[in-house]
């Protein structure tokens, strides 16, 4: 982790852009529990080796387009079926009715079980909204907008880039630079004199490659040293480390 004394004061800069899922709300751990549960279901009637893992949701879905991860980690089980049409029913056995799947799931356990933001990813917003500065959300979720208003933070937000705009705009998934430099240009900021904030590797990638000045890790579980490789400028913990 960065010591407390070398990180960089956020407010310092032209804008600062958020992951959402494990950066600002803990839902990166229901999309966990609703990844393991589709796909635990979907090895065991196709009869896929090996059994799926944690480590295969980090490596292969986690930061990704919901479809996008469905085809990644298939593809490490030299698994192949067609790629469908976002329209498919979750029955059908294409990559889009897999990933439709998973978000019935998904969508099942937050109205069960709701959502509350991350206490020290809002203090941090307290500050930057104090200080003016412009934020946004960057996610690469179709379940983004649910999901901040379920949190109750949706409207401190003026910029979501999330999955509905990236498919609409034909952008690529993170690691590609595209949704970040999307979401840059649609805040109004320049990447080279902004921030982005991130706890997957894809999404530290994606960052890096958009140019942002600063890229923040953030380890929710996939480890500090990987993040750091990936491009993360500083890591941390939690978010609350730029406000104590």
């Amino acid at each position: 982790m960065t010591p407390t004394a070398d990180l960089p004061d956020l407010t310092t800069f032209d804008g600062v852009l958020f992951d959402l899922d494990g950066v600002l709300t803990p839902t990166a751990e229901v999309h966990m529990r609703a990844w393991k549960t589709m796909f635990d279901e979907l090895f065991a009637a196709w009869k896929i080796e090996p059994a799926y893992t944690d480590r295969d949701y980090f490596e292969y879905v986690d930061g990704k387009k919901r479809y996008d991860g469905v085809a990644s980690l298939l593809r490490s089980r030299d698994v192949e079926v067609p790629w469908g049409d976002p329209s498919d029913d979750p029955s059908e056995d294409t990559v889009c009715g897999v990933g439709n799947r998973k978000n019935v799931v998904f969508s099942e356990i937050l109205r069960r079980e709701g959502i509350a933001p991350y206490p020290g990813s809002v203090a941090l917003l307290d500050v930057l909204q104090e200080a003016g500065v412009p934020i946004a959300v960057v996610s690469s979720s179709k379940n983004a907008v649910e999901v901040l208003d379920a949190a109750g933070i949706r409207d401190r937000f003026p910029v979501v880039m999330d999955g509905v705009v990236a498919e609409r705009d034909h952008l690529s998934s993170k690691p590609a630079p595209d949704v970040f430099a999307e979401a840059a240009r649609m805040l109004g900021v320049d990447p080279a004199r902004s921030v982005a904030v991130e706890d997957a590797l894809s999404g530290v990638k994606s960052a890096v490659a958009a140019g942002y000045a600063v890229v923040v890790g953030v380890d929710r579980g996939v480890g500090a040293e990987d993040l750091a490789s990936a491009g993360a400028t500083v890591v941390v913990d939690d978010l609350a480390a730029f406000v104590d």
